[in-house]
């Protein structure tokens, strides 16, 4: 039987109460390069299933931690 990437996360974490989900996501960040295909279908799902508001505080997040990183500043505060 041949699954997916998707299929093999999904099944992963399928059944995770909000503690074990947030406990394998603050695991894989900072780890290993290999988990990071795993937080990227994670994203994709919350991406997929969140309001244009979230959407927008994500896109926002992510441009001014990226400038932060550019100009050499580690972490600024998320605009929120």
């Amino acid at each position: 039987m041949n699954i997916t990437l998707r299929e093999a996360i999904f099944k992963r974490v399928e059944g995770k109460s909000k503690a074990e989900l947030r406990a394998t996501i603050e695991d894989s960040i900072g780890n290993a390069e290999v988990t990071l295909p795993g937080i990227g279908v994670l994203f994709e799902m919350i991406w997929t299933h969140s309001a244009e508001e979230t959407r927008e505080q994500l896109v926002d997040t992510l441009h001014a931690q990226l400038a932060a990183r550019t100009q050499g500043t580690e972490d600024v505060p998320s605009p929120s």
